[in-house]
């Protein structure tokens, strides 16, 4: 078994030509097909019907490939839309896919699996019960992947799901109270409530330090491996986890740090370095041609100071924060690899420290 990632690019939410090529080219085979996660273009927040257009034409798409219905590619593939490529971020897809080709030789190697949660009630969402079933699928993946120790998990992408007002007020007749009846706010306790998931599974904190009243408000708890991600599109939470497997051939592998900032360069160097690739100011353009690409969350620093510069990310009534946030730190990260088509999600809520965010670089090896 060996792991596949390609990038290509989008013309808009629709535009899967890229996509389209790649598996008619016979680089990559649509049974082979793990995971597409894609940076799309709307504005990120709730009603950002781009990810769900992109996630439908994916879905149509390889259910005509693989003979399947949408529904059912929908259960095959985990399709993770995240809006949002403000600045010089590039649209585009990440395609990932395990080869049955390629045996193991005992070097490590990128390993990957996804799966999904049951479908979550709107009581559920932001709580303890989207923590455990989180944790609990992230174990079971880590397994199906040989990942053998939480040391050798580099990556956790979850997209979770958000609760709408008819969810709200669905609730309330059960007479169920929700996280929150705001819909934008309700995202952020989805993101917080998954991220802490994967952290009681790496270890990073303990079962014991968690209940409802800390998702969204206790900062001190974070993972620096888990990327969460909301969207009206779905119920249920579809992850995705990378990490390096000696079970897995190939010549990919995966590495990385975590931002204590939206500018901390150090970061994006020290996750290449831990991925293989070490230089001291810039990449040589040999070394940015090994760059597969590079996964990060942001958002803009909550007590409104970078390294006690004041931001106004907060303040702005017309541009949401995550969106700043997002180009802040593409721009970031573009200015060291090379290229702007990376993947860049905003909202960090437990992922990494306040204001930074978990940064991790899949490259292929010397």
């Amino acid at each position: 078994m060996q792991a596949q990632v390609f990038r290509v690019q989008m013309a808009s939410p629709d535009d899967i030509s890229g996509v389209v090529e790649l598996i008619d080219s016979g680089r990559c085979r649509a049974e082979d097909v793990v995971c597409i996660m894609g940076k799309t273009e709307g504005n990120g927040c709730v009603n950002d019907f781009a990810r769900g257009f992109s996630n439908f034409v994916l879905a149509d798409y390889f259910g005509r490939c693989l003979g399947i219905s949408r529904e059912e590619t929908g259960e095959r593939i985990a399709l993770i839309m995240s809006g949002g490529t403000e600045g010089v971020m590039s649209p585009h897809f990440t395609v990932f896919a395990k080869a049955p080709e390629g045996e193991g030789n005992g070097e490590k190697r990128l390993a990957m699996a996804s799966g999904h949660t049951r479908d979550f009630l709107p009581e559920e969402m932001g709580r303890m019960a989207q923590v455990r079933e989180t944790a609990a699928v992230v174990r079971r993946l880590m397994g199906e992947a040989g990942i053998e120790g939480v040391e050798d998990l580099h990556f956790v992408q979850v997209k979770t799901p958000l609760i709408s007002t008819d969810q709200a007020e669905a609730a309330a007749r059960r007479g169920k109270t929700v996280c929150s009846d705001n819909t934008y706010k309700s995202m952020g306790y989805s993101r917080a409530a998954s991220a802490l998931g994967v952290a009681l599974v790496t270890g990073e904190i303990s079962e014991g330090q968690l209940s409802d009243e800390v998702i969204g408000r206790d900062w001190s708890l974070s993972s620096g491996v888990a990327s969460t991600s909301s969207g009206i599109e779905l119920l249920c939470n579809e992850i995705m986890v990378l990490g390096n497997s000696a079970s897995w051939g190939g010549d990919l592998v995966i590495g990385h740090s975590v931002m204590r900032d939206a500018i901390d360069g150090d970061a994006v160097k020290a996750a290449l370095e831990n991925a293989g690739i070490s230089f001291e100011w810039r990449p040589t353009s040999e070394q940015r041609e090994r760059v597969v690409n590079i996964l990060a969350k942001c958002e803009a620093s909550p007590d409104g100071r970078i390294r006690g510069r004041r931001h106004t990310m907060l303040d702005d009534s017309d541009i949401n924060s995550t969106r700043h946030a997002r180009a802040a730190v593409n721009a970031v990260i573009s200015s060291i690899v090379g290229d702007s088509m990376v993947y860049v999600s905003g909202g960090a809520e437990h992922q990494g420290p306040p204001g930074g965010g978990t940064v991790a670089a899949i490259v292929r090896v010397e």
